[in-house]
């Protein structure tokens, strides 16, 4: 008798835990062949609404963390991404057997190890060169240091559904922000399989929450959500004028990238420091000298 082949059901990581969608909606996901793969969960508005909650829960923790101990957790997740490099390759093709398909599949999955290798290294370095000590004409020190902003919204990439969404993760988490992550539209499946590598991480529940859907129905909620102090996003034309009316409503920063710019993940541009510096805020604090 022919075996019958049991599928995953996907579903979406939020605080921590899986779950399906709020509304019970899914959309279906066919392989490189056209034959059916699996039913995605289709987030709305609530799903992401209650990521923000998880995220709030999870922020204070993760905020207080030393900056050494965060960039170990990044570490390891970039280790624990390395040793699953194949089941993240097979999930970026979906069974293609074009070697050329699977070969841009595993270097995207090594460059996404490479990044998050990368701002680990800026964990506990960032305030060196971000933060300052300023001179003032008072008997007093003045020091300038940075915070994270809280709760980041971010809307990934289309075309590079795991280093785009990774290129937006991990500055944000290392400087003590927690996100709420809407995965690629196109291919959400390795969002899924990251998903589930974060939740035997170190990484505590709440920090990383990963959406799936469609981006139409959750960028308007990404714009006015009081809670997200920051937005950074792939975008078309309309989506960032919708970005941009709801952040002047709601006074959040908005960072974003033109989808129809067909932007180059792999650029030295998405390594910088500057790309945490856009998920933080500045405190300067006045000493008496000698007291």
């Amino acid at each position: 008798m022919k075996r019958l082949l049991i599928t995953k059901t996907p579903k979406v990581y939020v605080g921590g835990a899986f779950i399906r969608s709020e509304s019970g909606r899914v959309f279906a996901m066919k392989d490189a062949d056209g034959n059916f793969f699996a039913n995605i969960p289709q987030c709305t508005r609530k799903d992401l609404r209650n990521a923000v909650e998880a995220a709030a829960k999870a922020g204070p923790s993760w905020a207080k963390r030393t900056p050494y101990n965060r960039g170990q957790i990044i570490y390891r997740l970039a280790e624990m991404i390395e040793a699953r490099s194949l089941e993240l390759a097979e999930a970026i093709t979906l069974g293609s057997t074009k070697k050329s398909l699977v070969t841009a599949a595993r270097n995207e999955v090594a460059a996404s190890v490479d990044r998050l290798v990368y701002y680990a290294g800026w964990a506990d370095k960032l305030e060196q060169v971000l933060g300052n000590v300023n001179p003032v004409a008072a008997p007093y020190f003045n020091f300038t240091m940075t915070e994270p902003m809280g709760i980041v919204g971010l809307i990934a990439s289309q075309e590079a559904s795991l280093l785009g969404l990774i290129s937006l993760i991990a500055p944000a988490i290392v400087a003590g922000n927690t996100v709420v992550a809407s995965a690629s539209e196109l291919n959400p499946y390795p969002a899924v399989v990251l998903g589930e590598m974060l939740a035997t991480s170190d990484l505590p529940g709440g920090v990383v929450n990963l959406l799936t859907g469609f981006h139409r129905e959750l960028v308007p909620t990404f714009a006015t959500h009081a809670h997200l102090r920051a937005v950074i996003a792939e975008a078309t034309a309309d989506e960032r004028k919708t970005l941009a009316l709801g952040a002047a409503e709601t006074v959040k920063r908005i960072h974003t990238f033109k989808a129809e710019d067909n932007i180059n993940w792999y650029s030295d541009s998405f390594e910088s420091v500057y790309r945490i510096q856009d998920t933080l805020e500045y405190k300067t604090v006045w000493h008496p000298i000698g007291a």
